[in-house]
């Protein structure tokens, strides 16, 4: 038997859901959940309308304002999107119904586990802004950005693909920056400090971001796939 993965998030249940957001959860989110099936996403841009000509993944997307902003300015963009917050997984379904988005589609189980899923080499840009920093020196080992993790991205990204990872913990931007430096398969595209530490043209701030609960101004780390 395998030990199962460490959670890299904490409590997936918060306020209570409204009725219209029950009734999301409840009927729209199983029209738009990524099947957990290797057969059913061997070819992921099938899960979306035709036309579809690349394919993004953001992980831990939160109140879901990033995603929603992204696939509304990218049509042609199939996006993946894993959430296991209930509550941010309502929000979600409540701009996508707002905005007529068709080009979303949702995870809300561990994103480990559809990363596991998707074939070689399929993604054209991921996502990981803002993780769980889980701050105590003791949880440090439930952060995201490790490793046998990084190593699971690098097969699932195509050469070239761009990954853009942002945070406003210290302790967490340091030891990410230094684990996708060591670990090979990512090209930090940084040439200036204005690179890192100003938000790219293309950023959407989220609620989360708003709250400014980390103790360091957020920094964006891009990031190329070699190969």
């Amino acid at each position: 038997m395998t030990d199962k993965p460490i959670r890299s998030y904490g409590r997936t249940g918060g306020r209570p859901l409204s009725p219209r957001q029950r009734t999301l959860v409840e009927e729209m989110l199983p029209q738009l959940r990524i099947p957990a099936d290797a057969d059913a996403l061997a070819e992921p841009l099938a899960l979306f309308e035709p036309g579809r000509q690349a394919l993004w993944l953001e992980i831990g997307f939160g109140g879901g304002e990033h995603v929603t902003a992204q696939a509304a300015r990218h049509p042609a963009v199939g996006y993946l999107a894993s959430e296991v917050f209930v509550e941010g997984l309502a929000k979600c379904l409540s701009d996508i119904e707002e905005r007529g988005l068709t080009n979303v589609r949702l995870w809300d189980e561990d994103a480990r586990a559809l990363i596991d899923l998707l074939p070689d080499a399929c993604l054209d840009r991921v996502f990981i802004l803002f993780p769980d920093p889980w701050p105590k020196k003791k949880h440090h080992k439930r952060r995201i950005i490790q490793s046998d993790f990084l190593d699971a991205l690098a097969r699932v990204m195509k050469p070239g693909a761009h990954l853009r990872f942002a945070t406003d913990v210290r302790s967490y931007a340091d030891e990410a920056l230094e684990r996708f430096l060591a670990h090979g398969a990512f090209d930090w595209l940084a040439e200036k400090a204005d690179d890192w530490r100003l938000a790219p043209a293309d950023h959407v701030r989220t609620r989360y971001q708003t709250k400014n609960l980390g103790d360091i101004a957020p920094v964006y780390y891009e990031f190329r796939k070699a190969g």
